[in-house]
């Protein structure tokens, strides 16, 4: 498969091009290097993927090289992903994550696009979700500017489907973590957390430390825009765990791994409008693109210290 990843020197994307590359696929990456980093793709590169410096907001320059590429798939990770940054610039935010996937929806039908993959946000669009673990017909009320711009793209998404008949899926994710994860991205606490248990240092916990996230490995993540790609499934699918683990339980996990067999938290003062809840209910993904997480939290966490 001709595959074209956006966001593809970041976290996810940077995982999901090194799954694609490993398989034999030919892999185009779409990056403006941003928040990115092109040492996330030293190996893809050297093992033949090509990595194109360009801001998605840029249509014109989208266009060409998703013609020039002759793609056949696109996995569309690009995106504003800092919650705070959305809150105190949502025009940016909108412009990344609305109008930039306008522009691959567009690069999409106009060069003959076989399948779009995009990539939203279980977590950030629910907020304080009525039923848990969270299905995807619960109501959407997101807290942040970030989860409204991600869900109005899926409304885009959807648009496409029904106005152009374009084959788009879109996977809404829990709170993903592992090898080269930024902080910056909902599920930031564990980069943090791992940084702090290589260095000897206390985590930081905010308020009482009960808030819960659905913690799913990125191993797993990719795993899902594979299938993803692959079926014929169209609509939004959650990807998680259906786990909750609050920040006390996480911290519990990880004492065993640190150097003298403690982490002991530091606790501040809460953060105003933190969702407490979180957590994933994925049997749809499970039922129709045949997929289930295989990395269990203790298991992804030796694994994520092992790479840093």
């Amino acid at each position: 498969m001709r595959a074209l990843v956006t966001g593809g020197a970041g976290f996810i994307g940077s995982n999901l091009v090194d799954a694609l590359t490993e398989r034999g696929d030919d892999v185009i990456v779409v990056d403006d290097l941003s928040t990115g980093r092109r040492s996330n793709l030293a190996e893809a590169l050297s093992a033949g993927a090509r990595l194109h410096e360009v801001d998605i907001r840029n249509a014109a320059a989208l266009r060409a090289v998703v013609a020039n590429q002759r793609t056949e798939a696109i996995f569309h990770l690009a995106a504003q992903i800092d919650v705070r940054h959305s809150v105190s610039d949502p025009a940016r935010d909108a412009e990344v994550n609305i109008h930039g996937t306008i522009n691959v929806l567009e690069a999409a039908r106009q060069e003959g696009v076989r399948r779009v993959v995009y990539s939203a946000t279980g977590g950030a669009i629910y907020g304080k979700a009525e039923t848990y673990p969270t299905p995807e017909d619960d109501p959407v009320r997101p807290l942040a500017p970030y989860g409204q711009s991600k869900y109005a793209a899926e409304g885009y998404c959807d648009l496409y489907r029904r106005l152009h008949g374009i084959s788009v899926v879109t996977l809404r994710y829990a709170n993903v973590y592992g090898p080269r994860q930024d902080p910056l991205g909902e599920g930031g606490v564990i980069a943090i957390f791992c940084g702090r248990l290589a260095t000897g240092e206390s985590p930081t916990v905010f308020g009482d430390g009960r808030q819960t996230r659905d913690y799913t490995y990125v191993g797993d993540v990719v795993g899902a825009n594979l299938l993803a790609a692959e079926s014929d499934a169209v609509g939004a699918y959650n990807i998680g765990t259906g786990i909750e683990t609050s920040v006390l339980d996480l911290i519990e996990v990880m004492a065993p791994m640190s150097r003298n067999g403690t982490f002991s938290p530091e606790f501040v003062a809460a953060r105003p409008g933190e969702v407490q809840r979180s957590v994933l209910d994925a049997s749809q993904a499970r039922a129709e693109l045949e997929w289930q997480p295989a990395v269990d939290l203790s298991d992804g966490l030796q694994r994520t210290l092992g790479s840093l």
